[in-house]
């Protein structure tokens, strides 16, 4: 039995290809300003949280899509939050470390064929499509 000869596929609108190409390494994170970042006051005795369960879910879900180290991560925040212009304090790797054994992540997995929004508000974080996105807002 012989094999079925390759499909070959000829490019004719270089100009739109490349641009989808272009397009496939943009990186949108939204972070919503009135976001509680830092934790409130738990009123029971020692030390208090610095940061809230949705600011340690926020860095652990960018760690996973990214498969990045702890380390990596807080670095990776950081340059997140610079750009986006808020002056938080990031978590460091061992307080990521220590609050991830009490708190669940899940990261959606949805294949889609348009850009994907990850959002960073004060519900938590979300990955959208482009249509959920521009409903809400």
């Amino acid at each position: 039995m012989s094999k079925p000869p390759r499909a070959r596929y000829r490019t004719t609108n270089w100009k739109s290809y490349n641009a989808a190409l272009a397009q496939r390494g943009s990186l949108r994170v939204w972070f919503d300003p009135g976001m509680q970042w830092l934790s409130a006051p738990t009123g029971k005795r020692g030390r208090q949280p610095m940061f809230s369960d949705a600011a340690i879910q926020a860095c652990l879900t960018l760690k996973g899509v990214f498969k990045l180290p702890l380390r990596q991560t807080t670095g990776m925040v950081a340059s997140l939050l610079e750009m986006a212009g808020l002056d938080w304090p990031v978590p460091d790797f061992s307080t990521l470390s220590r609050r991830q054994k009490t708190l669940l992540v899940e990261i959606p997995c949805q294949p889609r064929s348009g850009p994907l929004h990850l959002l960073i508000d004060s519900t938590g974080i979300k990955a959208v499509g482009d249509g959920e996105w521009c409903r809400r807002k």
